[in-house]
């Protein structure tokens, strides 16, 4: 009798354990949950062809917003993670990320995702997050434009607030040297190889006077001609918002012309020809990029997916926006 109820009493305990067990296993699981391309099949199915219906109009009436899409998800997972937060418009809790220097006058993009979260709200309300348009959006900007597809990893939630002092902070200036980049990269986890691969986004966009100023008036790791013929568009002083295309060749076309350009000490902006300039840590991949855009490709779809990883909020974390702009 005795020894039934010891048995019995460990069988209790056991039982106590196990479940203590499933609920930490249960609650980590949703701590650090996995994104995953298949997130949405089943509560919103149409999510993606969604998405692609509203890029596919969005470029067709202005090709340069597929570029600037393809921004507006790397200034938001360089700020405290892929978290839709540079979507959010300043109340009278923060300031937020658009007024950034980064960003303000710059960053571009935002009604196209008010679009597309109306159409999402209206097929399947509270279940698609802002910061998850901005990465299928960039993916279908890049496949538009005739760049890499890959399968974007999904299941992030978002923000109820932003920074406009971290992403002051977070974001690289277009006057970063190669070790201010690397070291910005590397703070998000992301590698030299990683650097050199997302860099070739700046194959398709524009920039203002203001962003590529100080590299033709005072670089020298330029071709003269090349900077002659901004000078006659940015002056010393003035004309800020004058714009220039980053890939000289194909700004409306994603290829490996940018990498091309570096070689010819062509590149737009200081920090773009930083990367081909005379360092046996980056020179080697531009060259390889430049030779081989299948290969390019390949890298930049792998950098662009351990990008879109950085920081989510998953499980309970963040919200899921009814309106990418405010907090719910």
């Amino acid at each position: 009798m005795i020894g039934n109820k010891f048995a019995l009493t460990n069988m209790a305990l056991f039982r106590s354990l196990l479940l203590i067990i499933l609920i930490v296993a249960v609650s980590s699981c949703q701590t650090n949950a996995k994104l995953w391309p298949n997130y949405y099949s089943s509560t919103c199915p149409q999510a993606l062809s969604i998405v692609k219906a509203e890029v596919a109009a969005a470029i067709k009436n202005e090709t340069r917003i597929g570029a600037s899409l393809l921004r507006l998800h790397f200034h938001d997972c360089f700020v405290n993670g892929c978290d839709g937060s540079v979507l959010l418009d300043d109340n009278s809790t923060f300031i937020g990320e658009k007024t950034a220097v980064p960003n303000n006058n710059s960053a571009r993009g935002f009604n196209v995702v008010d679009n597309i979260k109306a159409r999402l709200e209206k097929a399947c309300p509270g279940v698609v997050s802002c910061a998850d348009i901005l990465a299928i959006a960039a993916r279908d900007s890049v496949v538009r434009l005739g760049g890499p597809s890959w399968k974007v990893r999904l299941g992030r939630r978002d923000s109820t607030s932003a920074s406009r002092s971290a992403a002051n902070a977070s974001i690289p200036p277009p006057t970063s040297n190669l070790s201010a980049l690397i070291s910005s990269f590397s703070a998000q986890g992301l590698s030299i190889k990683n650097l050199v691969a997302l860099s070739g986004a700046h194959t398709i966009g524009l920039a203002r006077c203001t962003s590529f100023r100080s590299h033709i008036y005072n670089d020298s790791n330029i071709d003269p001609s090349f900077a002659n013929s901004l000078r006659r568009i940015c002056p010393r002083s003035g004309n800020d918002s004058v714009l220039a295309p980053l890939d000289r060749q194909t700004p409306t076309s994603f290829d490996n012309l940018y990498y091309k350009n570096l070689l010819d000490k062509k590149g737009l902006l200081h920090s773009d020809q930083e990367i081909f300039n005379g360092s046996s840590l980056t020179d080697g991949l531009v060259k390889m990029y430049a030779a081989d855009p299948s290969l390019l490709f390949k890298e930049f779809a792998k950098s662009m997916i351990k990008m879109g990883n950085i920081k989510p909020l998953t499980g309970n974390a963040g919200e899921i926006r009814i309106n990418c702009r405010k907090a719910n």
